[in-house]
């Protein structure tokens, strides 16, 4: 049923055993637990971009919380205009709220497949997908300090025996595992909360999920390494850090590209401000007997009272004032009119 997730996990793991069994040997633990380890490295690899993805998604929703809220409070009762108007809110910032869930969404699956793999490495067993019955059977035989990858603390004597490994091997291997797999999940979730602003911790659904996060999930870790294989421990642990070491460096560069934009926005605004003490730029004034501007008008020229000139008295005996009468044409009497004839 689930062939499609149980093949490509196989497969992966084929490939790095085959890897690690040319170096330590096709039935040697270390090239098994290796095979694991990088299997979780491949996946994560290629599930690097949508993280990067996620982070910017939720620095985004952080960014328009105050605007969330708003609308929950414009539309307490009607549930449907809600999400409406926060998908709409959301498609405004570029947010698609399912590529955040994007990386665990696939984890899941690879988890399942492994688990499902993994189990089905029993002696006497055939093929196994990608495995044939060499493989198989160098898995079975494979010891990582004297403990099979396949077996886990509570697994029945009977079928310890099958294996060959006592009860007391699984333990103090498992054991020491499971608390540091537990503790690299505390602190990978820590390390998600501190980046979480104010708005958000002060939502009671982020609160909640916080909590879990922080210790709900690490105790389960921790409880289910006594059901879990060996093999899977080694998953759950490479898992928790390279997510650790990932969020480090994704945040410090996204950290890193947001200081630069602010620091570029202050440049830009101290570039457009005037500098301190200097005065504002005025246009010039013409300079006195300059002609002005094509189309200006020449003012009239102040006298020492500060009121215009009068026109020279010399100036008005001859009967050339500058000074023009609206409808007349220069040089015309004033006592007759434009355009009058004297009729016959």
């Amino acid at each position: 049923m689930l062939n499609f997730i149980y093949y490509p996990v196989s497969f992966i793991l084929w490939c790095w055993h085959w890897v690690f069994g040319k170096v330590f040997g096709e039935s040697s633990g270390f090239a098994w637990a290796l095979a694991v380890i990088f299997l979780v490295f491949t996946l994560r690899a290629i599930l690097f971009k949508p993280f990067v993805g996620q982070v910017r998604s939720m620095r985004k929703m952080q960014e328009f919380a105050p605007e969330m809220q708003k609308l929950k409070k414009k539309y307490p009762n009607d549930r449907q205009r809600q999400a409406q108007e926060m998908q709409k809110l959301q498609s405004e910032h570029g947010v698609n709220p399912l590529g955040g869930c994007l990386p665990m969404l696939v984890q899941i699956p690879v988890f399942i497949g492994l688990f499902h793999v993994l189990r089905s490495f029993k002696p006497g067993w055939g093929e196994v997908y990608f495995f044939d019955k060499q493989g198989v059977d160098s898995f079975v035989n494979a010891k990582l300090f004297g403990t099979n990858l396949s077996t886990f603390i509570t697994m029945p004597a009977d079928q310890l025996a099958t294996y060959g490994t006592e009860r007391l091997n699984v333990i103090l291997l498992s054991v020491p595992l499971m608390i540091v797999a537990s503790i690299a999940t505390h602190f990978t979730a820590r390390h998600s909360v501190a980046r979480q602003n104010a708005a958000a911790l002060d939502n009671p659904q982020t609160a909640i999920m916080n909590k879990l996060t922080l210790w709900i999930f690490p105790l389960g870790v921790l409880a289910g390494g006594f059901f879990f294989p060996v093999a899977i421990l080694l998953y759950w642990l490479s898992n928790n850090a390279w997510t650790l070491g990932q969020q480090h460096f994704v945040y410090k560069r996204i950290d890193a590209e947001e200081e630069e934009k602010k620091a570029t926005v202050v440049e830009t605004r101290q570039a457009l401000a005037p500098k301190p003490g200097a005065k504002p730029v005025n246009p010039k004034k013409p300079a006195p007997g300059a002609k002005p501007a094509n189309g200006a008008k020449r003012m009239p020229t102040a006298g020492p009272s500060g009121a215009p000139k009068a026109p020279s008295t010399d100036a008005a005996a001859n009967g050339n004032s500058n000074t023009e009468i609206p409808g007349l044409t220069p040089g015309r009497s004033t006592s007759k009119k434009p355009g009058s004839k004297k009729r016959r």
